[in-house]
């Protein structure tokens, strides 16, 4: 293993998949000592210390509401309501997408890690929308490795606090967690490297509220959440981070992920599935119109 990646060495020694030793890696993996990085090269005698953390329970299959957007026998995309948690975490156990999931397609069971068998990413709960998922360990692999070189288009409808003084922007700004708070994320000089675009869809102008599209480049936690606050316009309805329009009505943090766009490992073909706004949302839009 001379010369071979971190990642790929985990997944070697622990066979495991490369995406579950990412997660791994990511959880904080050390290189004789110092912190790791998947894209880390490792060299003969040096020592990977990897926690392998595991669940007082086993993920069982559970009845989820959610809705397939797209199938076949590599990937399922799916449209995940608002409300509900993607995997098994701190204070939640039950009614998780990953239990939904393997009650629908019991094979997702040992594809990947043991909490959220074949999720390839997550949303957060109060967030809608498309959410992509492996179907076996071979596309696993191929989906997280484009999402880690950035090959996986994700697009997001949100609608946030005042109106934009230009119709397109980039966030540049590294994100970390909050020192004071745990639970949340914060822009960090110490934090991980985070890209968000946005473009203008529409700026309500008697309501002083703008509604983006909005780019991710990368994927960090809470990442657009962060990134819109610290510009001064909070996502309508994120509490979390700063959101005070009460008046607007929005049930909940205005933020739905819209458009997914990825290589399906299986036929090598470009696809881009979709999922429409919400009721709860559509109607906040009907509101303001």
């Amino acid at each position: 293993m001379d010369g071979a990646r971190v990642d790929k060495a985990v997944a070697e020694l622990l066979e495991v998949s490369r995406g579950r030793a990412s997660q791994l890696i990511e959880l904080g993996a050390l290189l004789d000592g110092n912190p790791a990085r998947s894209s880390d090269r490792v060299t003969t005698g040096q020592v990977i210390t990897v926690s392998r953390p595991e669940l007082t329970g086993a993920l069982e299959p559970e009845e989820v509401e959610f809705t397939v957007l797209f199938a076949d026998d590599d990937v399922i995309v799916v449209d995940k309501p608002a409300g509900i948690v993607v995997h098994p975490g701190t204070g939640r156990s039950r009614g998780t997408l990953a239990a939904g999931l393997i009650g629908r397609f019991p094979e997702l069971v040992g594809v990947g890690a043991s909490d959220r068998w074949g999720l390839v990413h997550r949303l957060d709960k109060d967030t809608s929308g498309v959410l992509l998922v492996a179907r076996n360990e071979s596309a696993l692999d191929s989906l997280t490795e484009a999402l880690r070189r950035r090959e996986i288009g994700r697009v997001y409808e949100a609608l946030v606090e005042g109106c934009m003084g230009s119709p397109t922007g980039t966030i540049d700004a590294p994100i970390g967690r909050d020192p004071s708070r745990p639970t949340r994320r914060a822009i960090s000089h110490t934090g991980k490297h985070a890209r968000t675009h946005y473009e203008v869809v529409r700026n309500y102008l008697e309501s002083d509220v703008s509604l983006l599209s909005v780019a991710l480049e990368t994927g960090r936690t809470h990442q657009i959440r962060v990134h819109l606050a610290a510009i001064g316009h909070p996502v309508v309805g994120d509490l979390t981070y700063g959101a005070t329009r009460k008046d607007i009505g929005a049930p909940r943090t205005f933020l739905h992920a819209a458009r997914l766009t990825f290589i399906n490992p299986g036929t090598g073909e470009p696809m881009a599935v979709e999922a429409p706004l919400p009721p709860d949302l559509e109607s906040v839009l009907d509101d303001l119109s």
